[in-house]
């Protein structure tokens, strides 16, 4: 409520986590019973006494086979000594942060009179263990709290022995679940004063070296599970990322869309120009592909009846690979009958600014070093005049495509243009290779030429054109747009002049997609479409360098 004492929560915090504790000590015994025992031969494994280290091993590189050894030893060690090494349940826990926030009134040296026992369980990150003292900063999902470690408070709670054995059996990676009440070390670290604890998974490799960490960017792409045990950052990059695509579906579904799912293998590849990736499905013997986009299918149900409608799906493209690029990637479709492309420029610049503020806190961002505003209107410009810009003179001023292409040429476009043989294919080039990089702010660029718009509804005032707009910022495309075109024979015979290129060798162009045309001459209503490249709106809102950043298993090139 408004205006609430912080106390108030405080006390409220404090009395969650008190009635919490759900399970008795005969409980907390049972689950633990098997950790150790007064005649364990736990006590012959050797204890590291004085070890101040971080893992309580030599340093070596993690996954050194001499480790994973010494580990394997130590397993059977424990088995031998009647403990379990992988536990099959765990006393509810309190997230380390809520412990964190709930004390952080004690003092340095000061204990919790409060009678309340904590539970937490987490992976041991940091391990130093003395004589009669051992601490273990152990994180969960929230956070990370220090174990506080005396022999004579633990094995008063757990026999003679006990504290050896913890010395003992307690490595970095290791998952364990301990008990205890929150005090605060004299040298200020919020911890649990631990009276019992128990083995939850013991971890056959260690975690990488504590101060050199795990940084090697290959490394970490493709140990994802390491990369994120060890980098918070990754984690927060992917939880943002489910965040802004949870925050998405709750925008649309509040203006009555409807989530759909379409088919992931497709007889005819359509809705984007893209080499797909091949299949064969045995028992309907057919040649099949992988989507390269979900457009198609997702108009065919506009056709149905259906108004607003959007999907979040995977889509596959048989492409190069780079920072912006990965093969297997996620996109946002969406299309609402009776709208259009300036309806949908409207829709993407409140969807997106609603994504950053909900999930980000501001529309203003930082993208690599350059501040970026969100904040509205954006800029609308139509792609002739961007490229009117750079040539000095208007496209429709030259005579023959030859010309425009001398002019491109001589504005520095080079080889890239060779071969092109149509102005609205000439006119994107130029806009690619010159307009692009410098749209750094979100930009509206509209208006595309006819060519290289196969599924976009020609334009209502400029011949040659149409209503399409692709958004731009830091130089990327993040979202393409349409006024969808709904004239079934204007559609036949842009995918005949897709079918020609195909057929002479552009392994990016579509076929007829006779399926899709039978329902378009059932008739679509006037509809505006959308789509949204979810990873490099992560990138942006995240400031992720890569798209691997933000992708939890990215393509990557088999090791040799």
């Amino acid at each position: 409520m408004a205006g609430e004492p912080a106390f108030v929560g405080l006390i409220s915090l404090r009395r969650e986590l008190i009635s919490s504790r759900l399970h008795s000590r005969w409980n907390w015994a049972r689950s633990c019973r098997m950790c150790t025992s007064p005649d364990s031969s736990a006590t012959k494994v050797a204890s590291s006494k004085g070890n101040k280290s971080g893992t309580g091993e030599k340093s070596k590189d993690a996954g050194s086979g001499e480790f994973r050894g010494a580990r394997l030893a130590k397993l059977d060690q424990m088995r031998e000594a009647g403990v379990q090494p992988f536990a099959y349940e765990c006393p509810a826990a309190q997230p380390a942060a809520s412990i964190q926030q709930a004390y952080s009134y004690l003092a340095a040296g000061e204990e919790s009179e409060d009678g309340n026992e904590l539970v937490v369980a987490g992976r041991i990150y940091l391990r130093r263990v003395f004589g009669k003292l051992a601490f273990f900063t152990v994180k969960d999902d929230s956070g990370s709290i220090q174990l506080y470690c005396e022999k004579k408070k633990v094995e008063e709670n757990m026999g003679d022995g006990s504290f050896k054995t913890l010395k003992a059996f307690l490595d970095t990676g290791d998952i364990v679940t301990a008990k205890g009440v929150a005090k605060r070390t004299e040298k200020g670290e919020l911890s649990i004063n631990i009276s019992e604890y128990s083995v939850l998974t013991k971890a056959l490799q260690p975690l990488p070296d504590k101060f050199h960490g795990f940084t090697d960017i290959e490394k970490r792409y493709r140990q994802r599970h390491l990369d994120l045990i060890c980098n918070e950052s990754s984690k927060s990059a992917l939880r943002a990322r489910s965040r802004i695509v949870s925050r998405i579906r709750r925008y649309l579904e509040d203006r009555d869309f409807i989530e759909m799912e379409t088919p992931v293998f497709h007889a005819q590849a359509g809705g984007a120009e893209a080499k797909p990736f091949e299949t064969y499905h045995n028992s309907l013997e057919r040649q099949l592909i992988l989507r390269i986009a979900t457009e198609l299918h997702l108009k065919r149900l506009i056709v149905g009846g259906f108004e607003r409608i959007f999907e979040v799906g995977r889509v596959f493209r048989n492409e190069g690979i780079s920072t912006r690029h990965n093969p297997e990637f996620t996109s946002l479709e969406l299309y609402q009958a009776y709208a259009d492309y300036n309806d949908m420029m409207d829709l993407t610049e409140d969807l997106i600014c609603d994504a950053a503020v909900n999930v980000m806190g501001s529309t203003e961002l930082e993208y690599q070093g350059t501040s970026i505003s969100l904040s509205k209107p954006w800029q609308r410009v139509s792609m002739h005049e961007l490229v009117e810009e750079k040539l000095g003179s208007s496209v429709r001023s030259f005579s023959s495509v030859d010309d425009l292409r001398k002019a491109a040429i001589d504005a520095g476009v080079g080889g890239v243009v060779e071969g092109v043989d149509t102005t609205g294919e000439l006119v994107a080039k130029i806009f690619e290779e010159l307009c692009e990089a410098e749209l750094v702010q979100p930009t509206f660029v509209t208006d595309y030429p006819k060519e290289v718009s196969p599924l976009a509804k020609p334009h209502r005032a400029l011949d040659g054109l149409t209503e399409r707009f692709e958004l731009y910022i830091v130089g990327r495309e993040t979202a393409n747009a349409f006024s969808e075109l709904t004239d079934p024979i204007d559609q036949r015979e842009r995918f005949e002049a897709q079918a020609r290129k195909k057929e002479a060798g552009d392994e990016e162009a579509c076929g007829v997609d006779e399926d899709f045309l039978a329902a378009l001459e059932q008739g679509m209503p006037p509809t505006g479409g959308l789509g949204i490249g979810i990873d490099r709106l992560v990138m942006l809102l995240t400031n992720s360098a890569s798209i691997r950043d933000v992708i939890a298993f990215p393509a990557l090139r088999s090791i040799e």
